[in-house]
């Protein structure tokens, strides 16, 4: 099985939730080994890029939001199902936030898959 980091936004997130399954883009971060060192630095390539996304996709969003799934083979699409867990911010930043407020953050809340109609419950609307 591969560790797939996937930076996503909250509204990537809904997505996956409606429609169960999330298009995989050139940006999907792969744990190199199973070391917690190696997926920490995977989480964090992740988070930063999703900081990125949440700018340039939805500028209204003011959270970093990582998929975690584990696959048997990379395709172009993760299934709701591949879901282990997903990683993101507890709060929104302030409007004013720049990305580099997003990006120095530091760590991002650990959410069970059960757990992610809690999180999409304040989402922006759109």
């Amino acid at each position: 099985m591969t560790r797939l980091y996937v930076p996503a936004t909250l509204h990537l997130l809904a997505a996956l939730d409606e429609r169960g399954s999330l298009p995989l883009g050139d940006d999907v971060v792969a744990a190199m080994d199973d070391s917690e060192d190696a997926e920490y630095d995977a989480l964090m390539t992740a988070a930063q890029t999703s900081a990125l996304l949440a700018v340039e996709l939805d500028p209204g969003e003011r959270r970093r939001v990582v998929v975690v799934a584990e696959v048997a083979s990379v395709g172009e699409a993760v299934g709701l199902g591949d879901v282990v867990a997903v990683h993101a911010d507890g709060t929104d930043l302030p409007e004013d936030a720049s990305l580099e407020d997003l990006e120095d953050l530091g760590d991002l809340g650990w959410y069970a898959t059960q757990e992610i109609p809690d999180l999409l419950h304040d989402r922006p609307p759109g």
